[in-house]
C-alpha cells in the first residue's frame, strides 16, 4: 500500500514522511541552519538558503499536502502571514468577498492593511449561500470562507460556496483552523486553497505559532511559493520540527475534543445560567445538516453568552475559571476560555461584531483534553 492510499490516522503519522537518508532518523532532524554548501555555483542537493527551503519544513509541508489531500503544501511564520500570502495573489482594484463572522485578525488584516492597498472587501453572511452571488461582480476574484466561524461556530456548505465560484471563475480560499482536517476536507469540497493557524490543532500544544496553505493546482502552488520566498514570512526548523510532531497525534487528540465538547456543551445548553450556547452539533443549529454532511464531527470550540449577561458578567465569569485558562488562541491539549470582544476580536468595530452575534457577553471556550468532568466542575464553579 503506498502513502497516498493511507487512511486518516496513518496519514498523521506517515504521511510524506520517510526515514532521515543520512542516518535513519525515524523523525526529521532540526536542520538548523541559514545556508547549505555548493560544489559550484548552482550545484546543491536540493537546499541553498533556508528562507527558501529546509528540509525540516519541506517534511512538514509535506505532511499537510497528505493530510489534506493536496498536492502542495507551504508553512509560514503564522496563519496570518498565510493570509498575507493569498492576499497577495490580488492586485489594486480587486474585490473579495468574506465571510461576516471571521476572526479578528484577519478582518484587520483585510481592512485596515489591504484596503489601503486598494482592494474592496464585501462582508457576508454566508449562512445562506445565496448571498455571496449577488455580491459577485467583473472585480471580483476570490471568495474567503471560514467554517465553522470564530467564534459564533456558523458552518458553511463549502460545496455549494465551490459551484458559484466556479461558476464565475472565482478563486475560493477555506480557513480549516477550527475543524481540521481531521474533521473536514475543503479541497475534497471544491475550494482552491486551505489555509490553516497551524498553531492551533496542528500543533496541538500551544508552544508553536506556525501558518499553512494546501493547493492542489500547480500554477498556483507556483504562484503562493513564489510568494512565499519574496516575502519570506517562513517558519523556521524548530517550529517545522513540534508542528510535524504535533501532527502525528491530531487524531488521537481531535477524538477527545469532540467528545469533551459534545460533553460541554450539553452541559452548558441544560444550565438554568446560560442564554445561549453556539456548536454545530445541536439540531437546533442553523446550519446542522451541512455540518453532518461536511464534518466528521463537531469539534471543541463553543461560544455561550450567560443569562441576562453584560460585558462585566461575562469577565467574571472567565476570572473564576480554574481549569480553563483565560487566553488567547485555541485547539491546544488545554481548556481555554477566552472573552472574543476584548481580546480576538477587539479589533473589530463593537457596531460590526454585533451584528454578527459577538456581543459584549459571549465567551468562548476551547475545550481540551482533560477529564470532561472536571471541566464540566469548573464552568459550575464559575457560574455559580
Amino acid at each position: 500500500m503506498s502513502k497516498k492510499e493511507l487512511k486518516f490516522n496513518s496519514k498523521t503519522i506517515h504521511g510524506g514522511q520517510q526515514p532521515d537518508k543520512a542516518y535513519g532518523a525515524v523523525m526529521p532532524p532540526i536542520y538548523q541552519t541559514s545556508t547549505y554548501a555548493q560544489s559550484t555555483p548552482g550545484g546543491h542537493l536540493g537546499y541553498e538558503y533556508s528562507r527558501s527551503a529546509n528540509p525540516t519544513r519541506t517534511a512538514l509541508e509535506k505532511a499537510l499536502v497528505s493530510i489534506e489531500n493536496g498536492e502542495y503544501g507551504m508553512a509560514f511564520a503564522s496563519g496570518l502571514a498565510a493570509i498575507d500570502a493569498v492576499m497577495k495573489l490580488l492586485e489594486p482594484g480587486d474585490e473579495v468577498i468574506s465571510t461576516s463572522d471571521l476572526y479578528g485578525g484577519s478582518y484587520r488584516l483585510f481592512k485596515r492593511v489591504y484596503e489601503k492597498f486598494g482592494i474592496t472587501f464585501r462582508f457576508v453572511d454566508m449562512g445562506h449561500v445565496d448571498n455571496i452571488a449577488v455580491q459577485i461582480n467583473d472585480k471580483t476574484k476570490l471568495v474567503w470562507v471560514e467554517t465553522p466561524t470564530n467564534p459564533m461556530m456558523n458552518v458553511i456548505d463549502i460545496k455549494a460556496v465551490s459551484e458559484i465560484t466556479k461558476k464565475h471563475g472565482l478563486l475560493l480560499a477555506v480557513d480549516n483552523t477550527f475543524a481540521t482536517p481531521y474533521l473536514q476536507k475543503p479541497l475534497d469540497l471544491g475550494a482552491d486553497i486551505v489555509m490553516h493557524s497551524a498553531t492551533k490543532y496542528l500543533g496541538g500544544h500551544s508552544d508553536v505559532v506556525v501558518g499553512a496553505l494546501v493547493v492542489s493546482d500547480k500554477e498556483l502552488a507556483d504562484r503562493l511559493y513564489f510568494i512565499q520566498n519574496a516575502s519570506g514570512a517562513v517558519c523556521g526548523p524548530m517550529d517545522s520540527f513540534l508542528t510535524l510532531r504535533g501532527i502525528k497525534t491530531l487524531h488521537v487528540r481531535m477524538q477527545r475534543h469532540c467528545e469533551n465538547g459534545e460533553a460541554v456543551a450539553h452541559f452548558l445548553k441544560n444550565h438554568p445560567k446560560i442564554e445561549k450556547v453556539y456548536w454545530p452539533g445541536f439540531k437546533s443549529h442553523p446550519n446542522h445538516e451541512v455540518a453532518k454532511a461536511q464534518m466528521n464531527g463537531f469539534g471543541g470550540m463553543i461560544s455561550f453568552v450567560p443569562k441576562g449577561g453584560s460585558y462585566d458578567d461575562a469577565i467574571k465569569i472567565v476570572e473564576k475559571l480554574k481549569i480553563f485558562t483565560l487566553a488567547e488562541s485555541l485547539g491546544g491539549v488545554e481548556s481555554l476560555a477566552g472573552h472574543p470582544a476584548s481580546m480576538t476580536h477587539a479589533s473589530i468595530p463593537k457596531s460590526e461584531r454585533e451584528k454578527s452575534g459577538v456581543v459584549d457577553a459571549l465567551i468562548r471556550l476551547s475545550v481540551g483534553i482533560e477529564d470532561k468532568e472536571d471541566l464540566m466542575d469548573d464552568l459550575e464553579q464559575a457560574l455559580a
